[in-house]
């Protein structure tokens, strides 16, 4: 007997909402998915909104998830972290996706719509972004750089790419005597916050405006638009680096930061370590795996530059007819298939067995 799933009414499903066209493909009705017991289990709409930065990786698992459960559609609106976890708090989805956890002050509001009253929302990490250090220099593919070189070059204090600095972490390696063009992001980006994060961590008497999104004015170089701008300036020049999603790198040259006594270089197994070397936030209930990441880890192969998107839902939800389908989705976006069709997609770095496993606990405690 088919079970049907409701759903809170009221989302606005706008024009860039993520949706798959697959949920009405003629597709064997043995399919399974993790989480359901069959794709003839599950039936009606689901939807969420949130960050941007998983809006690719919401599209393949959207798709494959509808595949294989042909009576469900899932609806994903890349709003951005804020906008998405502001519609979960209001009751206008039942999942958000964001690139912060939730902040003290929304946990000690205690008011989550979709929620059954008095209880509090879960996260785990679910998305994990490389972010990679890009260069174009003539002749040269890898360059190994610590965090206060890094720094430097983005606050305007190496200026040269024969400088020293770089030199003593590059021996043997023909530098020209080149001015530097630092690209950064001339928007409002998750990435900027994640990397300036890194830099004010490793390096804060170098880099001194903190965790920003917005690139400071005192820091000038070269701003452009979004990843592909980003992207599209370094590959241009000759001399130029920057930073961008490393699945957007491309042939461009890379850099290995320092970690501990080692350069490391981003791989989705150095994303995801990073992110199980770092400890927990503090004071969170058990069903809150909020992460603050540790940039200063010395862990043996962990890259520390990362942005890390949660996946947030309800404990208890005030409807219980909405559970089986969130819990199956939830279970698909965590399994070792759902983690590799995004990777496959998007470029992300898959989460580690050790975190799949904390977080399904809390997805198999939902009600």
């Amino acid at each position: 007997m088919l079970k049907k799933i409701s759903v809170l009414a009221g989302f606005a499903v706008g024009a860039l909402v993520l949706s798959g066209c697959a949920a009405n493909e003629d597709t064997p009705a043995q399919t399974q998915t993790p989480g359901s017991t069959s794709a003839a289990a599950l039936e009606g709409t689901l939807n969420g909104s949130g960050a941007s930065s998983m809006a690719a990786g919401q599209q393949a698992w959207i798709a494959a998830f509808q595949i294989a459960n042909p009576g469900v559609t899932v609806n994903y609106d890349p709003t951005g972290s804020g906008t998405g976890r502001a519609q979960f708090v209001s009751g206008g989805t039942l999942f958000a996706g964001s690139d912060s956890y939730w902040k003290d002050e929304e946990l000690a509001a205690g008011e989550f719509a979709s929620c059954a009253p008095g209880t509090l929302p879960w996260e785990f990490p679910i998305w994990i972004s490389p972010i990679a250090v890009i260069f174009n220099l003539d002749g040269i593919s890898d360059l190994n750089m610590d965090g206060a070189t890094i720094a430097g070059i983005f606050a305007g204090e190496i200026t040269m790419w024969n400088d020293a600095a770089i030199a003593e972490s590059n021996p043997g390696v023909a530098l020209p005597e080149l001015a530097i063009t630092a690209v950064h992001r001339s928007d409002e980006s998750g990435t900027s916050k994640n990397f300036t994060d890194y830099l004010s961590s490793v390096a804060p008497d170098v880099w001194t405006v903190g965790a920003i999104e917005a690139w400071p004015s005192e820091y000038r170089g070269e701003g452009a638009q979004g990843t592909s701008g980003v992207v599209s300036a370094v590959t241009g020049g000759n001399g130029t680096i920057g930073y961008a999603d490393a699945s957007r790198a491309g042939d461009l040259g890379i850099v290995a930061v320092k970690v501990g006594q080692d350069f490391v270089a981003y791989s989705a197994e150095a994303a995801a370590a990073v992110v199980d070397a770092s400890p927990l936030v503090e004071g969170r209930e058990s069903y809150d795996l909020a992460y603050k990441i540790d940039r200063n880890t010395t862990a043996s192969g962990a890259y520390p530059i990362v942005l890390v998107a949660y996946l947030m839902g309800c404990n208890d939800y005030a409807d219980d007819s909405s559970v089986d389908l969130v819990k199956a989705y939830a279970t698909f976006l965590l399994s070792e298939e759902g983690q590799n069709v995004a990777a496959t997609s998007a470029g992300n770095a898959p989460i580690s067995a050790t975190l799949r496993q904390k977080a399904q606990v809390i997805v198999d405690a939902i009600q």
